[in-house]
């Protein structure tokens, strides 16, 4: 299994205007927080702390300007430091796109990319306002020109494997089936994921980055993610697929493909944590405390 070394870039990025949610601002710092100490070089984006005003739209997009500005930011933290490898602690799924993109420079057809992710993350500002779901697209160089932009190599459709999908929305069931990007259901991740294990037999890859969005757990059993949000209604969230993974698939799924090909690449995204949100703003109206 590929570790940490000092090679290894830590990069903290509590960006939340991706998925125009606030909360991903503490999620991200949670998880600086919880994760192991790092061997190598560690680093935050600057990121603008939620402040409650609204995210302008800017162009069919929330937040691009902000956005841009914050991709480029962590774009030149890793060409300073010019690591081997890269393990980004976020935020929304935005967070990926420099990272990741800047891997597929340094290691070209050699890279592919693991989405682990209940939702494949191509959409464009056309079926989607908020741009986390658009980073996976923009690495393969498809979609809004101000994040493709910041992809100098797009990643081959090849190169791509969607592990823990199911139910995706028309557009995205139509550009996973143009583009001839494998995926892989929950049943068959948990049955040994052979769907991904055969794609990386077959795609000549060398060296794997892997993009964690913890939707892709069950909202039942893990309880930090926005599917998860205490007293929620059934079509809060407009219906879309929700994770049915446990920690254990993913770990197990994560361990097999860790064996066969070096990991250079690692973001855990989209954290939520609800009960640390409620208990922060418990604690700012408490006496001696608060304000």
């Amino acid at each position: 299994m590929s570790k940490q070394d000092k090679n290894t870039l830590r990069l903290i990025f509590p960006q939340w205007q991706g998925g125009d949610n606030p909360p991903y601002y503490l999620g991200s710092r949670l998880l600086a927080w919880l994760a192991p100490p790092a061997h190598g070089p560690v680093e935050e984006v600057p990121v603008d702390a939620p402040s409650g005003a609204p995210l302008p739209l800017e162009n069919n997009m929330h937040g691009r300007s902000v956005l841009v500005k914050q991709a480029k930011a962590a774009r030149s933290i890793i060409e300073r430091h010019q690591p081997q490898s890269i393990a980004v602690l976020g935020g929304d799924c935005l967070v990926s796109l420099s990272p990741f993109a800047w891997l597929s420079e340094h290691y070209g057809d050699k890279l592919g990319i693991l989405w682990i992710d209940t939702h494949p993350d191509v959409q464009t500002p056309e079926q989607y306002k908020n741009a986390h779901a658009h980073v996976l697209g923009a690495l393969m160089g498809h979609g809004d020109p101000d994040l493709t932009h910041e992809v100098k190599k797009p990643v081959k459709a090849d190169k791509v494997m969607i592990a823990g999908i199911h139910d995706p929305l028309p557009y995205e069931t139509q550009f996973i089936a143009e583009h001839g990007i494998r995926t892989c259901s929950p049943q068959e991740v948990r049955n040994g994921a052979q769907p991904v294990m055969q794609w990386l037999s077959e795609s000549n890859i060398e060296v794997l980055a892997i993009h964690l969005d913890l939707d892709v757990l069950d909202p039942h059993n893990f309880r930090s993610l926005l599917f998860a949000k205490p007293g929620r209604g059934k079509h809060d969230f407009g219906d879309v697929a929700e994770g049915k993974l446990n920690i254990a698939d993913v770990l197990k799924l994560v361990g097999e493909v860790s064996t066969e090909k070096q990991v250079v690449g690692l973001t855990i995204a989209e954290h939520m944590p609800w009960d640390a949100l409620h208990l922060q703003e418990m604690l700012k109206q408490l006496p001696l405390l608060g304000g």
